[in-house]
């Protein structure tokens, strides 16, 4: 199968890795998703065991169109009775990048007036369209005059880990602090701590790492369980093969806020997931933080100015530079943030700087190198 696994802006190649992990062949990124080959199996292991795809798509048709009808006409040719029955239910997800069609709308009535009509002229009987995503998921994709349909293997996203019961103020997206941590190197022989950690996401994140727990592992269900195809012994298999792989580990992850109710709310989602031995919390402000170990990693999302006045802003961006100086020499620190403002608050000059998107806002990921005192230069004056 030709198979698609969409992601957020800036973890294209990350997910693309991961996916190679994983078995995939024929790798290749795109914007905001992964296109690759594979069989069912390997879309239930994606599903199951991916930490950065958002969902999964199969491609099942894929055609260029020069009207509307074109559409329709295409859409008809497809043998839609390999995939739902009369008595079963479907939805279509348009996205829709044409001049061809008055709006997004319009092209998803199409596809399903196509999908009714090859039922009816079958069978004399149509399936029912269903508002609640309860049956086969449908996407619709049309860039200009390109049209791919798939089917959505994930439905709900695969962000939703199952972990989360409640959350404190705007959380972090799992699939994003799975990124961050991925793209910070991160690795379980050394510390890791969030000193602004909200409702845990990356503490949570970062122990699935750690000790290869399969972010599925939470999940009640998956869009693949309810299509014709779906073999249920193939997916215990590959559930028992990825929970096998889980391993122990002595990793030191830390998290505080100054907030009892942030702390509170991760303290339920860890226990939740069954990591509260794991994960150490308290109620703390950053800059009363020191490290407990030479070398280490801090991962960091704090607020961007929404909710704050700006000279809170300011103030607590200088507060986060200073404390990362004096307090965690030898660490590597990662800031996400909206913007190059907020970085020049922090005072540091950070070694590198990449953009991802938290929700709708466009954001930088920077990261720190902390000196004992100057940087020395090298022979080469580098």
């Amino acid at each position: 199968m030709k198979l698609i696994a969409k992601t957020l802006y800036g973890l294209e190649k990350v997910l693309a890795e991961e996916l190679l992990e994983l078995g995939a062949k024929n790798v290749t990124p795109v914007n905001r998703a992964v296109v690759f080959n594979g069989d069912n199996r390997l879309l239930y292991k994606v599903n199951y065991c991916s930490a950065t795809a958002l969902s999964v798509l199969a491609v099942i048709a894929e055609f260029t169109i020069k009207s509307s009808k074109d559409l329709y006409f295409n859409c008809s040719k497809i043998d839609w009775g390999r995939y739902l029955g009369c008595d079963d239910t479907f939805s279509v997800t348009p996205v829709v990048k044409s001049e061809l069609f008055p709006h997004t709308g319009y092209a998803g009535l199409v596809l399903k007036d196509a999908v009714a009509d090859w039922f009816r002229n079958k069978t004399g009987r149509r399936p029912s369209i269903s508002t609640s995503y309860t049956g086969l998921l449908i996407n619709l994709h049309v860039s200009h005059e390109k049209v791919t349909v798939s089917l959505d293997s994930s439905v709900v996203p695969l962000y939703k880990r199952g972990y989360r019961i409640g959350q404190y103020a705007a959380p972090l997206n799992e699939v994003l602090a799975a990124g961050m941590i991925r793209l910070s190197g991160w690795h379980s022989d050394k510390p890791l701590l969030d000193p602004m950690c909200g409702s845990g996401t990356i503490l949570l994140e970062a122990a699935l790492a750690a000790f290869r727990i399969p972010p599925g592992k939470f999940r009640p269900s998956f869009g693949f369980t309810r299509w014709k195809d779906f073999d249920e012994d193939l997916f215990l298999n590959v559930k028992e093969r990825a929970e096998r792989r889980m391993v122990n580990s002595s990793v030191i992850i830390r998290g505080s806020d100054i907030s009892q109710q942030a702390i509170s709310q991760a303290r339920i989602n860890i226990i939740n997931a069954g990591l509260e031995d794991y994960i150490n919390l308290s109620v703390a402000d950053f800059k009363d933080l020191h490290k407990e170990q030479e070398r280490g990693v801090i991962i960091v999302n704090p607020p961007y100015g929404e909710r704050i006045k700006p000279g809170d802003v300011s103030q607590l961006y200088n507060m986060i530079g200073t404390t990362l100086k004096h307090n965690f020499a030898g660490w590597d620190a990662f800031i996400i943030t909206s913007g190059k403002d907020l970085l020049n608050e922090i005072g540091l000059k950070p070694k590198s700087k990449k953009s991802l998107y938290n929700g709708a806002i466009e954001c930088l990921f920077a990261r720190y190198e902390l000196y004992e005192g100057t940087k020395k230069r090298d022979m080469s004056g580098t």
